[in-house]
C-alpha cells in the first residue's frame, strides 16, 4: 500500500511463481535446510536439550520447549544510509501470503499465513539509518511459527532490495536536479522482467519527491512495462536506429515522424547523430518551421501542430566531443555544459540566423522566434545524480535528464547498496517473549508499522 493513495497493488501484478518458492526453488539453501530441520524435529516432538551459553534463559524451564514449533518475532530493516525510500511491501506481502505454510503427509500445501502476526510500513516511507544495527527502522515485523515462513527470507529481502533500492536512487537524483523533468531509461540495463517492479520504484521516488518538494514531477518511462504497477505508459523519442534508417539524415527522419506519429506524443529530436548538435538542430528547425509555417499562414493550426518541436536531445559519447565545443578538460566530452549552453543560444536567436532569414518572410521570423522559444533540452548519457548536481550548480539550461544505468547501481563505492537484513529479535516461551538476538542486534521500533490483514 502506497502513503499517496493507500491503495494495495493487486496480487496478480507480481506473477509469484507460487508452486516453487512454496518448495523453496528461489530460497538460499540453508533456509530450505531450516525448514527441513524444524519440521523433522516438529514431527519427533523434540524438547529442547540445550544450554543457553549467555544466561539469558536462565531459571526458565526449557523443556516445555518445542523447539519444531517455536513462535519467533523477526524484524526486516534496511542498512543504507542516511535513508531507504522503502519500496516493494505489497510484494513481500503477497508472497507471505501465499507461500506461508507446510505441506502435510499427503503432499497438500496448508497455510498458515491467518496464523502470522504482521506489521508493516507502507511504500513511500522513509526508514532511516545512521550504521548502528542497534538503532534500526523495521520495515516489515513478523511473529509467528518460525518453520512456516524460515525459507521465504531469501525472496521477501530480495523483493524489498530490488524495489527500494531503485526508489531511493531515484529520488536522490530528483533532489540532485530538483526542477528538471527525469526521463526513466534503463529498461535496456536490466533483464526484461525486472521493467515492473524498476518502475513503480521510479514512480514511489517521485510521488515522494513531489510530496516533499511540493513540485510538480511528471512520472516518464520508457516502456509500458515500466508503467504497468501504476497505470503509465511508454515514451520517448527518435532513436539513432531511425535516423540511420533515413541514412543520416536527421531532418527528414523528424519530418517523417511528426508527420506518422499523433501530435499528443512529444516530439523530441535526437541530434547528435554526426557529432554536431548545433549544426544537426539547424537543419531540424529549418525542416519542421518550413512545414509547420506553411499550415500556420494557411491558417490550419491543428495541422501546424503535428510540427512543432518540443525538445532537442543531445546524447554524445564520451569519448568524443561536440564540433561546438572546444575541448580543454575530459569534463568537455560527451554531453558538456559548453554543448548545452551552445544549443540553448542557438535556439533563443535563431530567428536572426542567417538560414532563418534567408529560408523564410520577414514575417515568419516573429512567429520562428516564439516557436523556438518553446524547445527545450533534453540531456542523455552517463547522467546520474552527481553530474546532474554539478550541472545544477553551473546553472546549465537543461530541462529535464534521461538517466539509465545509474539508478541501477548498487554498490558501497557509491552509497547505493540497498541490503535489507531479517532478524529474529524475540522467541516466545510459555506465552511470554523474551529478547533473542545475535550480539549486536536488539527488537526495534517504527511507529509507521501498521498491522497487516488479508483483505
Amino acid at each position: 500500500m502506497s502513503r499517496f493513495n493507500s491503495e494495495r497493488l493487486p496480487k496478480s501484478l507480481f506473477k509469484i511463481d507460487t508452486s516453487r518458492m512454496r518448495q523453496g526453488w528461489y530460497s538460499d539453501d540453508y533456509f530450505v535446510t531450516n525448514r527441513m530441520i524444524l519440521e523433522q524435529l516438529a514431527r519427533e516432538g523434540y524438547h529442547y536439550t540445550g544450554n543457553s551459553p549467555d544466561g539469558q534463559f536462565e531459571g526458565l524451564d526449557l523443556s516445555t520447549y518445542l523447539l519444531g514449533d517455536a513462535v519467533v518475532e523477526m524484524q526486516i530493516f534496511p542498512r543504507r544510509k542516511p535513508f531507504t525510500l522503502v519500496a516493494g511491501v505489497d510484494e513481500a506481502l503477497a508472497i507471505l501470503e501465499e507461500c506461508v505454510g507446510y505441506y502435510d503427509e499427503q503432499g497438500q500445501f496448508v497455510s498458515t499465513f491467518d496464523e502470522l502476526e504482521i506489521d508493516a510500513v507502507e511504500d513511500g516511507t522513509f526508514a532511516f539509518y545512521k550504521g548502528d544495527p542497534m538503532q534500526v527502522q523495521p520495515v516489515l515485523r513478523i511473529r509467528g511459527r518460525y518453520r512456516d515462513f524460515a525459507m521465504l527470507e531469501t525472496v521477501y529481502l530480495g523483493v524489498l532490495a530490488e524495489a527500494s533500492r531503485i526508489a531511493t536512487n531515484v529520488y536522490l537524483l530528483l533532489e540532485a536536479a530538483l526542477e528538471k523533468r527525469i526521463f526513466f531509461f534503463p529498461a535496456r540495463f536490466a533483464h526484461w522482467k525486472m521493467q515492473g517492479v524498476h518502475g513503480y520504484g521510479y514512480a514511489i521516488a517521485v510521488d515522494a519527491f513531489k510530496e516533499a518538494y511540493g513540485q510538480k514531477a511528471d512520472k516518464l518511462v520508457s516502456t509500458l512495462g515500466q508503467g504497468e504497477w501504476w497505470g503509465g505508459s511508454g515514451s520517448g523519442t527518435v532513436s539513432h536506429a531511425l535516423i540511420a534508417m533515413f541514412l543520416g539524415d536527421t531532418a527528414e527522419a523528424m519530418y517523417q515522424f511528426c508527420r506518422i506519429v499523433p501530435s499528443e506524443r512529444s516530439r523530441i529530436a535526437l541530434v547528435d547523430y554526426h557529432n554536431d548538435c548545433v549544426g544537426e538542430t539547424t537543419r531540424v528547425i529549418l525542416r519542421l518551421f518550413k512545414e509547420y509555417w506553411h499550415y500556420y499562414s494557411a491558417g490550419d493550426l491543428e495541422s501546424a501542430e503535428r510540427f512543432r518541436l518540443d525538445a532537442v536531445r543531445p546524447d554524445t559519447s564520451g569519448q568524443l566531443a561536440d564540433h561546438s565545443v572546444r575541448p580543454r578538460s575530459q569534463d568537455d566530452f560527451g554531453v558538456s555544459s559548453e554543448l548545452i549552453w551552445n544549443l540553448r543560444d542557438l535556439l533563443d536567436h535563431f530567428s536572426e540566423h542567417p538560414e532563418a532569414i534567408k529560408t523564410f518572410p520577414p514575417e515568419a521570423l516573429p512567429v520562428l522566434r516564439s516557436w523556438c522559444a518553446n524547445i527545450l533540452i533534453t540531456a542523455t548519457g552517463g547522467f546520474d545524480a552527481q553530474k546532474i548536481s554539478w550541472f545544477h550548480k553551473l546553472g546549465v539550461p537543461v530541462d529535464s535528464y534521461g538517466v539509465g544505468s545509474s539508478l541501477l547501481e548498487n554498490s558501497k563505492l557509491s552509497s547505493t547498496n540497498n541490503d535489507f537484513t531479517a532478524d529474529i529479535v524475540r522467541v516466545c516461551i510459555d506465552g511470554v517473549w523474551h529478547p533473542n538476538s545475535k550480539i549486536g542486534r536488539r527488537a526495534c521500533d517504527n511507529p509507521a508499522l501498521m498491522r497487516y490483514t488479508r483483505k
